[in-house]
């Protein structure tokens, strides 16, 4: 079977996704390519083990350029000539413009562009959902928050809920010396992600707890506007490829996302056994459980009271990370999610081969 997983986005979680997926199928024998922007992460590590990466020059956002990196992507698949085409994310979910049903195709949108769109733009991207269902063969979401927003909109593709899943091997809880109370956010720094937010509950977090310190790990388009900011407190660290360091030292980790599918950071962080305080956004409270506290999404008020409950009460924070690393093994474990997708990805062939 020969696999061609389409992104555009190299760096964290989508890409750590595709990787981890691509992997588990060249294990299994499975010819795996990678169609993605050949400058970052993703096309790295998939050539450090051995998947070949087809270079799919693409920018993050819809522009003028378009259409012609969709001509080139639909170029690429044509000369790729794969069994199934998995698409990641929402500009790769483009390509079933061109597709349009030729090939199996999957598409894991792993947040709607619609719920990070606004005005004219999110009334388009609604209708392109509605419209690209036709062309869908299965639409795999990470939480049932995410197949439930696709719902609402109108999309009717055959679907799947598959949630995310992270190394529990690796992820694991370790110990740590003590040392100031600490929250700990990572993510790209984007007005998605939402640290801004963060910043403006921490305040409220230093007067409650004036010891405490927030460590913010990641890099982005908001990061230089962000750190202009001078937050007393607050350190900065850019991006991190051992973000299990930064987990380790944490009372507590905070995910003040405006939106999300189904976020990684919570599932990493209970793996390595830590509590976790989040907006509710789509995939949040699925993923959480009991492991944390959800806050009703953008209340910076609310934010900072949980998040200083747990720098003050460290053994609330440590029973729910006990919980959490309970919840991301039995739940949330890596090879559940890449199983769970070999197995739909070869009863979509089989389904199709029988039409």
């Amino acid at each position: 079977m020969k696999v061609v997983h389409v992104t555009q986005p190299v760096e964290a979680g989508v890409a750590v996704v595709v990787l981890e997926l691509a992997r588990a199928q060249l294990d299994r024998g499975w010819d795996v390519v990678i169609a993605c922007p050949a400058d970052g992460w993703l096309a790295d590590q998939a050539e450090e083990r051995g998947i070949p990466v087809l270079d799919w020059h693409a920018t993050r956002a819809p522009g003028p350029n378009t259409a012609r990196e969709l001509l080139s992507l639909r170029r690429t698949l044509r000369n790729a000539d794969p069994d199934v085409v998995h698409l990641h994310s929402s500009k790769a979910g483009l390509a079933r413009l061109v597709l349009r049903g030729r090939v199996p195709t999957l598409f894991q949108p792993h947040l709607w562009s619609f719920r990070i769109a606004g005005g004219l733009l999110r009334t388009a991207c609604h209708r392109w959902e509605r419209l690209a269902s036709r062309w869908t063969d299965l639409l795999v979401c990470v939480s049932d928050d995410e197949l439930a927003a696709g719902r609402a909109t109108g999309v009717t593709a055959e679907a799947e809920v598959v949630c995310n899943g992270v190394d529990t091997r690796q992820l694991r809880p370790r110990h740590h010396e003590h040392e100031a109370p600490t929250a700990v956010c990572v993510g790209r720094i984007a007005h998605q992600k939402g640290q801004d937010l963060l910043l403006q509950a921490w305040p409220e977090v230093v007067r409650r707890v004036p010891d405490a310190q927030l460590l913010i790990v990641g890099d982005g388009p908001m990061a230089e506007t962000l750190r202009a900011q001078h937050h007393p407190s607050v350190y900065w660290h850019g991006h991190s490829t051992a973000v299990a360091d930064f987990y380790t030292r944490a009372d507590v980790v905070v995910l003040p996302s405006r939106a999300e599918g189904m976020a990684l950071v919570p599932l990493e962080a209970m793996a390595c056994g830590r509590s976790v305080v989040a907006f509710d956004v789509e995939g949040v409270r699925q993923s959480i459980g009991d492991a944390g506290e959800v806050v009703p999404a953008g209340d910076v008020t609310a934010l900072a009271q949980a998040i200083a409950l747990r720098l003050t009460d460290r053994e609330l924070a440590a029973a729910e990370g006990k919980r959490g690393r309970l919840r991301a093994e039995n739940l949330f474990d890596r090879e559940r999610m890449t199983d769970r997708i070999v197995t739909l990805t070869e009863q979509l062939l089989s389904r199709r081969g029988r039409e």
